[in-house]
């Protein structure tokens, strides 16, 4: 028996009937065509599901979309601002942290909700807040570097 859903959904509010099992990944890909947060291991181990859920990262693979009934999700798709990438996006760009890109959604959001938590992280609070995202393309120090940047702007 499905249940019906009340949240936001990067700041549009969303009604929807899901089942009691589906995950809030699968709605956000499946239901409501945001694709920019990638099923990678669907465990929570990955990282590259990584939404905000009430500004707090969270891997939506391991979060039943139930559990967000009443909440604000943000995804990657809700960074930008019209058709202006945020901040964060560009200079993963520009400082060459984009490889792949399929973990790069995730990064951006934990690096999102760190500086709007603290506008000027170090070098080691920017490794802790993405340390829950895997990347198998970089060694990481350009995606420190371009989260670093933006810190710093």
């Amino acid at each position: 028996m499905k249940h019906i859903i009340r949240m936001v959904v990067n700041k549009e509010a969303v009604e929807i009937a899901v089942e009691p099992w589906w995950t809030l990944l699968d709605v956000l890909r499946d239901q409501l065509d945001l694709t920019g947060a990638k099923k990678g291991c669907d465990r929570g181990d990955c990282g590259a599901c990584t939404v905000l859920l009430d500004g707090q990262p969270v891997v939506s693979c391991s979060i039943l979309a139930v559990q967000a009934n009443q909440h604000s999700v943000t995804t990657i798709e809700g960074l930008l601002s019209g058709s202006r990438p945020h901040p964060l996006q560009q200079a993963f760009v520009e400082h060459g942290a984009v490889q792949c890109g399929f973990c790069t959604p995730g990064m951006v959001m934990s690096a999102a909700a760190l500086l709007d938590e603290n506008r000027c992280p170090n070098e080691d609070e920017v490794r802790a807040a993405i340390q829950g995202n895997l990347c198998r393309c970089t060694g990481y120090s350009k995606i420190v570097e371009a989260i670093l940047s933006v810190a710093k702007a």
